[in-house]
């Protein structure tokens, strides 16, 4: 079959983009599923299925009522409405912020829908494979250059800010240089503070000894690192 040729409509096309969709959505939504994300199998798939729909949709209009086409606006209210869903999956906590690669997910997801929806099955492949490839490969690459930087980025929560002097005082003396800091209020009548900190190490050193030195003083109530 020749490249492109997915794009004729006809009921054989037709049959092919929606199963290639549920396919590639279930791929990437097992994926996500096995790792206990906020959007699996199901979700994905539907979503995939649902861009997918769109297209044809959009082609259907196209070639039965020619002066009513617009091939851009459906697939345009999807790219921007699928990010509804996408909030629904981000998760922030104290310090982190959680689900972000999940709702990206689910945004990658609905465009190979639309890709393939429209018979562009090749990209949608292509898109899907590589996107798989990142999300499992990438976190080993980023793994391997957080070990060997030598930034490090840690909350910290103190008791009361006078003893945030004695933490900077600390990690002076242990070569460790305050590259950034942004304090927030926390705790009782405001007593307390969280204190985010960008920490650049002369040489390598390993996070159990930055946190040594952060606990010494009984003053520092938990350490965070990201």
């Amino acid at each position: 079959m020749l490249l492109g040729s997915f794009a004729i409509w006809n009921m054989r096309n037709i049959w092919i983009r929606v199963i290639v969709s549920a396919i590639l959505g279930g791929i990437v939504g097992l994926d996500r599923g096995m790792k206990h994300r906020g959007a699996g199998t199901k979700t994905i798939t539907v979503v995939c299925l649902g861009a997918t729909l769109v297209m044809l949709t959009e082609q259907y209009i196209q070639i039965h009522f020619p002066g009513l086409a617009n091939m851009n606006r459906l697939a345009a209210q999807v790219i921007s409405g699928v990010g509804f869903i996408g909030v629904g999956t981000i998760i922030i906590s104290k310090h982190r912020v959680r689900g972000l690669t999940t709702a990206a997910t689910l945004w990658a997801s609905a465009c190979i829908g639309l890709a393939v929806g429209i018979g562009f099955i090749e990209g949608g492949v292509l898109i899907t494979a590589v996107m798989l490839f990142s999300l499992h490969v990438l976190p080993y690459v980023e793994r391997f250059a957080t070990r060997h930087s030598r930034y490090c980025n840690v909350f910290i929560d103190l008791e009361k800010s006078r003893d945030l002097h004695t933490v900077i005082h600390d990690l002076k003396d242990a070569g460790i240089v305050v590259d950034s800091m942004e304090m927030s209020e926390s705790g009782i009548a405001g007593e307390g503070i969280s204190v985010h900190m960008v920490l650049y190490v002369k040489k390598v050193t390993e996070r159990t000894e930055i946190y040594d030195i952060l606990t010494r003083s009984d003053k520092v109530t938990s350490v965070d690192f990201l």
